[in-house]
């Protein structure tokens, strides 16, 4: 199976968990390289963020896990990349 080097997701967290310290968890999964959250979104209760993971062979249920530990919910995931290299993504006409 293509190892998972890529996932983006769109999440909810409530306000309770630090933001540096959801980073730092997700970073310290095994097969993460590193883990970037930036906040869309906020309110009294919750937070939605944007998370880009990348890493040699990323375990997306390890990912899932720790995020539903942490208090979040995942609403979609946005973006994956799998195989022996990173593919960017290429413009097409309907961007």
């Amino acid at each position: 199976m293509s190892a998972l080097r890529r996932l983006v997701l769109d999440l909810l967290k409530p306000n309770e968990v630090e933001t540096v310290q959801f980073a730092r968890r997700l970073a310290d999964i095994e097969g993460v390289d590193g883990a970037n959250v930036s906040l869309l979104e906020s309110d009294k209760d919750v937070q939605n963020l944007k998370i880009t993971i990348e890493g040699e062979s990323i375990d997306d249920e390890a990912v899932a896990t720790e995020v539903e530990a942490l208090g979040g919910t995942i609403h979609s995931v946005d973006e994956v990349v799998c195989g022996d290299r990173l593919v960017e993504e290429s413009p097409t006409h309907q961007d």
